[in-house]
């Protein structure tokens, strides 16, 4: 399935067939593909890259296809990457997957501050939800890992 040129983000560079690859739900999933292109949200004389995850019905495009611009999908990835490594390091130390004093995970500085990672204890089920993202993020392992593995092998390449 061809991904749409007629809409507002412009895609430059596409992956047509990511439905084949959507990790557990390849196959059977409505994530048709995936994109890098010129922002839906650009203004006249300014011009931002975005990723899009396009997503289709059967029937149609679907509006909950989502665009991210591209500093955003990074810092997911270092998100998901810095959390692999708490749940890897650090989770199982605690009785509750994480210290009830302390919820913080780390802060990485970008952009002369920092991105603060915590677990969230505001959510009034965190005990169990944690135990159950434990899980999925356990069962994943494989999917995340040969990501990962990937993403690493083309980090290096480009001399990072």
């Amino acid at each position: 399935m061809k991904i749409p040129t007629t809409l507002k983000h412009k895609p430059v560079i596409v992956s047509e067939n990511y439905e084949n690859v959507d990790g557990r739900y390849a196959y059977k999933t409505d994530a048709k593909g995936i994109s890098l292109g010129l922002a839906q949200w650009n203004d006249r004389g300014r011009v931002d890259i975005s990723a899009k995850v396009w997503r289709h019905t059967g029937e149609k495009w679907s509006r909950q296809s989502e665009e991210l611009p591209l500093h955003r999908v990074l810092d997911l990835a270092i998100l998901i990457c810095r959390t692999k490594q708490y749940f890897q390091e650090t989770a199982y130390r605690h009785k509750k997957l994480y210290d009830e004093e302390n919820s913080l995970i780390d802060r990485i500085g970008i952009q002369g501050d920092a991105m603060t990672i915590e677990v969230c204890t505001e959510n009034e089920k965190i005990d169990e939800d944690i135990r159950l993202f434990q899980q999925a993020l356990s069962d994943d392992d494989e999917l995340i890992g040969e990501r990962l593995k990937v993403l690493s092998r083309i980090l290096k390449e480009m001399g990072y």
